[in-house]
């Protein structure tokens, strides 16, 4: 597949095609699932632990470097409330939250563009998905569309804790027990998401800084880089389309 550098971003997913730079360390609120689509790549986690592979999930809040090796890739990400992330939970628990080689091969183009682009993961990854997975908390739930559309700027802890009948220590735990990430993670990689949805109205960094809800570029630099052990013009100012689906 040659690459496209394309960007696909939904509610609770969002897929990466084409070909990005080794990332420094990093870890995001996300699971994703990386693919070289072209050739091996290499991934870096826990106390020196490097391996070469050609698929691997890799778990939200697990810190990792992703070597491309000049492969062309595709990456999904989860929404860590999405059925799909909350089934693969216990495969995270059984394998310490990375797993290696877990996709089906790349085999037809035609056909792994259209797994992907359907974001079909059961046609994509080799391990079933576990399909008893209880419904999220209606108040995270709640919580998670304020986060997702935000009206008026960025909405504090307490507001969103208080908008369920909640204490802030009492919102945070339930928070983290059903997402399996950190409000504030979460918060980070929701702001890096609404940026990078901006890019579907312009294409300038400065004003994805904006619709992301972030003080000014600068800080948005900090952000993503966090995020993805990129910055975001390494990445974002290649990419040839960006969509959004409803």
């Amino acid at each position: 597949m040659p690459a496209r550098n394309t960007l696909t971003l939904g509610t609770d997913r969002a897929l990466y095609v084409g070909e990005i730079p080794a990332t420094g360390w990093h870890c995001h609120a996300s699971p994703v699932l990386l693919m070289g689509l072209s050739g091996r790549f290499a991934v870096h986690w826990g106390a020196g632990r490097v391996e070469t592979c050609h698929s691997a999930l890799v778990d939200a809040g697990v810190e990792h470097l992703f070597d491309p090796c000049g492969e062309t890739v595709a990456l999904v990400y989860l929404e860590p409330d999405s059925r799909e992330a909350r089934g693969l939970r216990g495969l995270f628990q059984q394998e310490g939250g990375v797993v290696l080689d877990v996709a089906v091969s790349v085999g037809a183009r035609s056909a792994m563009e259209g797994y992907l682009n359907h974001f079909d993961l059961p046609a994509l990854l080799r391990c079933p998905l576990d399909n008893e997975v209880a419904p999220l908390d209606p108040r995270v739930a709640r919580s998670l569309h304020v986060l997702r559309h935000p009206q008026a700027g960025r909405v504090a802890r307490g507001d969103l804790a208080s908008g369920v009948q909640l204490s802030a220590s009492r919102f945070n735990h339930l928070f983290r027990a059903e997402m399996g990430v950190s409000l504030r993670s979460y918060r980070v990689w929701s702001q890096v998401r609404l940026a990078m949805a901006g890019l579907a109205l312009s294409p300038r960094l400065t004003d994805a800084a904006l619709h992301g809800e972030f003080s000014d570029s600068a800080h948005f630099s900090r952000m993503f880089r966090q995020t993805f052990g990129m910055t975001p013009s390494s990445v974002l100012k290649p990419l040839k389309t960006v969509t959004l689906l409803a």
